[in-house]
């Protein structure tokens, strides 16, 4: 009877914490999204050390971007580690940047690749451009310009974030940025 009574209120407390974390980072994404990030960080750190991936993605932000607290790429990294290890695809696609660039952790491109393909997988079109731009340089994966393609049309046809992508390699390729002419080339 104790057992069953024991794991009762482990249930119920579990419940209650994860309602919490839901909360607190509903309520940290309000004042992030109103730019009011020092109020916006207790928040979402308490949802982020409850494991509330989302909160941990924002906290990550925080740090990547120093919206209202220290820049720190180390934290950034760790932050966009935890929430990447549950499957998050911005989180993802962001540490995978952290690798290929080796901004809080060692540069690693193989790691970048791998995680930029876990994003990409879930439909994160950011990611789809990321990892195209590996194959078609063959940086972390063999050359593949047929691969590159692919990803790429991917990205600009993505219905959350592809007419964003698109409008942004055109400014890019404007400015002379020849990656950027070169994917648009690749679209045509």
């Amino acid at each position: 009877m104790r057992t069953i009574l024991t794991t009762l209120l482990l249930l119920i407390c579990g419940a209650a914490m994860a309602q919490n974390a839901d909360k607190l980072y509903e309520e940290g994404k309000a004042l992030y999204d109103a730019k009011k990030y020092v109020q916006a960080i207790p928040k979402l750190r308490a949802a982020a050390e409850q494991g509330h991936k989302k909160a941990q993605y924002r906290l990550g932000k925080c740090y990547d971007k120093g919206n209202g607290i220290k820049e720190d790429d180390k934290l950034a990294a760790q932050w966009y580690a935890k929430a990447a290890a549950q499957g998050h695809a911005k989180s993802q696609y962001e540490l995978g940047k952290c690798y290929k660039n080796g901004e809080g952790v060692a540069k690693d491109r193989a790691k970048a690749v791998e995680l930029f393909t876990k994003s990409a997988n879930q439909d994160n079109a950011e990611a789809q451009l990321a990892l195209g731009k590996c194959y078609m340089k063959g940086k972390g994966v063999p050359k593949n310009m047929a691969k590159a393609k692919e990803l790429f049309k991917k990205a600009v046809n993505n219905d959350n974030d592809g007419g964003e992508i698109m409008k942004e390699l055109r400014l890019e390729a404007s400015q002379g940025d020849e990656d950027a002419k070169t994917i648009l080339q690749m679209l045509r």
